[in-house]
């Protein structure tokens, strides 16, 4: 009895350590449970933290201009000023009627062409003066701090006087040439001397003859003075190639076209300059003759054929008309 009663107690001992071991860890459980709930209510509702996004600082504004100083303003004003008074003078200008052409034969000068069976006196073609300007006069640069300078010299002609052992004046090699070299009478002079036409030698190339032709003196004077003055600003003081490259005339003999050239002298002194202008055949004329023409006219003769062929027309036509358009 004492055995089993000691079992019974041994086993009631077993029970209750048991008992108190479960105890011991369901409060040990539900401390922690009580520490955990504690703990996360401390931290409380976890919360998203926005970033804003880096934005660049904004560029500073460029300096406002500075104001325009006085003295700047009145140039200016006085830029403007000359600008709306030049676009005046120009209206006024396109306002006005386009003058008279200047160059217009009037119908009492001799090379006028008036209608058929019409005789009027033969007068002077009248036109308004042009004022010459002043000689030129050498033009002094002031004096530096470098070396002396000297007085810019003008270009001009050089001497025209002939060489020694020549006279300043020779025969007339035709009754409308004078004594001077490379000049002809006026229209005038030989209108009242009767001299009407105008006669010279020509030669054709194919069959080599040589005969002569004559010329109206009026009216193939009328009709190169008028191509000329017409087209004299055109021109820029070069003759065109209806000059340069004269079509020639057509044989009589052989009725060749564009064949018979005229016969100029080996001496330039007799060469028939108003011949060829008449039949607008100075282009044949080499480079030196016409050199030779305006020597001794006083004309520059330096340049290229074009620029000496347009002076000798010119200087022939004044010759002719020295009241005419014919200045450069």
């Amino acid at each position: 009895m004492e055995k089993q009663h000691e079992i019974s107690r041994k086993r009631s001992a077993d029970e209750e350590y048991q008992e108190d071991e479960h105890q011991d860890s369901k409060r040990f459980h539900e401390e922690d449970n009580d520490f955990l709930t504690l703990s996360l209510s401390s931290y409380g509702p976890r919360r998203t933290i926005v970033t804003p996004a880096v934005s660049e600082p904004p560029l500073p504004l460029p300096p406002p201009p500075p104001p325009p100083q006085p003295q700047q303003s009145q140039l200016l004003q006085q830029e403007l000023s000359e600008m709306v008074s030049q676009s005046w003078s120009m209206q006024s200008l396109l306002s006005q009627s386009p003058p008279k052409f200047p160059l217009q034969l009037s119908a009492s000068h001799p090379l006028f062409n008036g209608p058929l069976g019409s005789q009027q006196p033969l007068t002077p073609l009248v036109y308004p003066q042009q004022q010459e300007p002043p000689p030129a006069s050498p033009v002094i640069v002031p004096a530096s701090n470098g070396p002396p300078s000297r007085p810019v010299r003008v270009r001009r002609n050089p001497t025209q006087a002939p060489r020694d052992g020549r006279s300043m004046t020779i025969e007339p090699p035709f009754p409308w040439a004078t004594e001077h070299r490379a000049t002809v009478h006026s229209l005038e002079h030989l209108m009242s001397k009767k001299i009407f036409t105008i006669t010279g030698e020509v030669q054709c190339r194919r069959c080599e003859r040589q005969y002569e032709i004559a010329y109206d003196l009026r009216e193939r004077f009328s009709e190169v003075g008028s191509f000329l003055a017409r087209n004299m600003n055109t021109m820029h003081d070069r003759a065109p190639s209806v000059w340069m490259n004269p079509a020639l005339l057509k044989c009589k003999f052989c009725d060749q076209e564009n064949s018979t050239k005229p016969l100029i002298a080996e001496k330039k002194k007799s060469i028939n300059w108003l011949f060829l202008l008449l039949g607008q055949m100075l282009g044949c004329c080499t480079l030196e003759q016409l050199k030779y023409f305006c020597k001794h006219t006083r004309n520059h003769r330096t340049g290229a054929k074009d620029r000496v062929l347009y002076l000798t027309y010119l200087q022939l036509c004044k010759q002719l008309d020295p009241d005419g358009p014919f200045t450069r």
